[in-house]
């Protein structure tokens, strides 16, 4: 059994998958990684100047998928670029998509380790997630779609609530001065705010399984700018809340802002409880897109049944989670999850839009 892109999902279905690729672990370390790249206050001007970026790259991924009815960037690359190159590129974004994958989980354990269940082996959290995540990719992208839909506004409405309550905290003057040391801090942490998007590469496949891909353009910009939007609130509530100092030297600063105050007479008076249950949600959401991803690639360029690449991609999947030895390796592989992402996100759909074009042309000179 091959997965065929005749199971389709709605437009709504569409931009709710890739709000939930692109919302992980991120949210909760994401702060400090960008203050520390630039060591100034204006780390929300760079969300909003690496959002505009990625938007511009996802509507570039949009209009090639566009030009392929039905087909992946697993099948398409080989059209454009050659059966060989294609194939490499393909091989290349499967391994992208394994380490993320594996990095989702891991810290999907460690977050659980490190809050909830403080002395359980790392293998005994690990593997359970890892197959029940194997279950749900079994049904394929619209089971994946529809478990989304029911995550999705539960995690948006937690988020908000824990924000609206911090407010208290909030001081306007730790976001100041802005630009006080110019444009270069900004540009500085352009790299780590582009970085937070990692997942959005998911366009490339999402678009072929659309029930209506005339509509992709507007519901991947959608899907990208519900993140692109919570990012912002994020970063300006916890350094508005902690102040750029306490942000730096935090591991999660998000959830040190959550766990900074009590909602006295309030149903949970501590919200970083719901806050950590329904992120654990969002954290294993995001891992079932990466892990769906890498199998279906597989199955697509070797041409193998897609439960049998499913399979065995379990350990795969358990090893890539098992590499870091620490939590400083965890995030130092983020960093390079990051990195890889910068490339591939710029150098895949570039390189085939242009490969492509210039094909085109030339059958046009030639017609």
């Amino acid at each position: 059994m091959f997965v065929r892109t005749d199971d389709k999902i709605t437009s709504s279905q569409a931009v709710v998958f890739l709000t939930n690729t692109v919302l992980g672990a991120g949210i909760l370390t994401m702060p400090r990684g960008i203050t520390q790249a630039m060591k100034t206050p204006d780390s929300w001007l760079t969300i909003l100047v690496g959002g505009m970026v990625v938007m511009l790259v996802i509507l570039l991924m949009v209009k090639l998928g566009q030009q392929f009815p039905g087909k992946t960037v697993f099948q398409y690359s080989a059209i454009i670029a050659g059966r060989i190159p294609g194939g490499l590129l393909s091989l290349l974004l499967i391994g992208y998509f394994i380490s993320v994958a594996g990095f989702e989980i891991r810290s999907l354990a460690e977050v659980t380790l490190f809050f909830l269940l403080e002395g359980t082996p790392m293998w005994a959290i690990v593997i359970p997630f890892i197959w029940a995540g194997a279950y749900l990719v079994s049904g394929g992208i619209n089971s994946i779609a529809r478990v989304y839909q029911i995550v999705f506004p539960i995690t948006i409405f937690v988020l908000l609530l824990s924000f609206a309550v911090s407010f208290r905290l909030f001081d306007i003057d730790n976001l100041r001065p802005v630009l006080g040391s110019g444009l270069p801090p900004v540009m500085k942490g352009l790299k780590s705010s582009i970085l937070v998007y990692a997942g959005c590469e998911v366009v490339l496949t999402l678009v072929a399984f659309m029930q209506y891909p005339q509509q992709a353009v507007k519901a991947m910009l959608g899907g990208i700018a519900i993140p692109f939007g919570l990012y912002l609130l994020t970063v300006v509530f916890v350094v508005g809340g902690l102040s750029i100092d306490s942000v730096m030297t935090s591991a999660w600063p998000t959830i040190d802002l959550i766990r900074s105050f009590e909602v006295t007479g309030f149903f949970v008076e501590r919200l970083e409880f719901p806050l950590m249950v329904v992120w654990l949600m969002q954290m294993f959401c995001n891992f079932c897109s990466f892990f769906f991803q890498s199998s279906l690639g597989l199955s697509q360029v070797f041409k193998l049944p897609f439960p049998a690449v499913l399979l065995g991609m379990v350990p795969v999947i358990y090893l890539a989670a098992m590499v870091p030895k620490s939590l400083e390796d965890v995030f130092g592989l983020g960093d390079e999850i990051g990195k890889m992402s910068l490339v591939l996100f710029m150098l895949i759909p570039v390189m085939l839009s242009l490969v492509w074009l210039v094909r085109k042309k030339g059958r046009i000179a030639h017609g």
